[in-house]
């Protein structure tokens, strides 16, 4: 096992790819301890891979895994993860949208707080910043993160972010699932119902200078907004069901005035018209509370995954063990 395992997904970035790892390796060089970078090739469809192993070749320090068909970010981080070595694994994107002398410093927040399981580079909380990064995708960003903060149980700044820093336990226990950039909500969530303990630092996030952005609005947008309404249901269900009652109610007192006025004519659709109104926002809101208990039982059952995860690795751990001690 290593200390330090940097994993950074790649996909088509030859123009960054020398430059990356050799930023992050200049960032590590005083790094007191052992790490490695692992250089993940997700599919690409120019020369990443052959540069990325000519770069491996050159320093021991690097290795690459590949596979060949584009499976998206959250499959290259999955694949990372698995294929690292350390106690501690950092997170980074390839086109260094954060500077990588932070990799020291989250893995040194990790190691200092023994109750913190995760450290994220935040650059929207206080302390953190933005430097040119245009400004459709920087105000679609601010704002996603924002639903998110209120959407998560814990009041997180940065939801979205790859650049983050876990201890291996903490990944070890997780069955991960997202192939796209939906994974770093995945992540969080799960984590944070399994009750990890999770730490913001402040960052700066620089735009892209070489290479092609892979940022895509509406499959980013739609993902966020489901990730909200399966970690909130309330805020859909409890809005509607809320504004539906609400308005049935107005109707209903309006129709009272209108009895009491004697001016109410018989047969009026408007009594009916706020009856359903009423017993539809009653269903709905039945709906949210269903849906938190449903909320509830999944986080059940990930504690139970985990539960399953932690003996099936502390079987092949005594396993290993036993192999080793016949080997000798």
């Amino acid at each position: 096992m290593m200390d330090l395992s940097v994993v950074i997904p790649m996909y088509n970035e030859a123009e960054n790819a020398e430059s990356t790892l050799k930023r992050v390796g200049d960032a590590l060089a005083s790094f007191q301890g052992s790490y490695e970078i692992v250089a993940v090739d997700d599919g690409s469809v120019d020369n990443t891979y052959e540069l990325l192993n000519r770069l491996a070749q050159i320093d021991g320090k690097i290795r690459v895994v590949s596979y060949q068909k584009n499976r998206g970010r959250g499959m290259a981080l999955r694949t990372g993860f698995k294929a690292s070595k350390g106690e501690i694994i950092v997170s980074i994107d390839a086109d260094l949208s954060y500077d990588p002398r932070y990799i020291p410093e989250v893995f040194e927040a990790l190691k200092a707080e023994r109750d913190i399981d995760v450290v994220l580079a935040s650059p929207y909380m206080p302390g953190g910043g933005v430097q040119g990064v245009p400004f459709l995708r920087l105000w679609i960003s601010r704002l996603g993160n924002r639903v998110l903060r209120f959407a998560m149980p814990n009041r997180i700044y940065t939801s979205t972010g790859i650049f983050r820093g876990y201890r291996r336990k903490v990944l070890d226990s997780l069955e991960l699932e997202s192939e796209g950039k939906e994974i770093h909500l995945e992540i969080l969530s799960k984590i944070i119902a399994l009750g990890y303990r999770v730490k913001e630092v402040p960052a700066i996030l620089k735009g892209r200078k070489k290479g092609k952005s892979k940022f895509k609005f509406k499959k980013t947008a739609v993902s966020h907004l489901v990730f909200s309404f399966f970690e909130k249901p309330m805020i859909i269900f409890g809005f509607l069901g809320l504004l539906t009652l609400g308005a049935g109610g107005l109707i209903g007192i309006y129709v009272v005035y209108l009895r009491y006025a004697g001016i109410l004519t018989p047969g009026r659709p408007l009594v009916t018209f706020a009856l359903l109104l009423i017993l539809g926002g009653i269903q709905i809101l039945s709906f949210g509370f269903i849906a938190l208990q449903i909320v509830s039982l999944r986080r059940e059952i990930l504690r139970i995954q985990k539960e399953n995860l932690d003996l099936r690795n502390e079987i092949m751990g005594e396993s290993k063990g036993k192999e080793a001690g016949l080997k000798r």
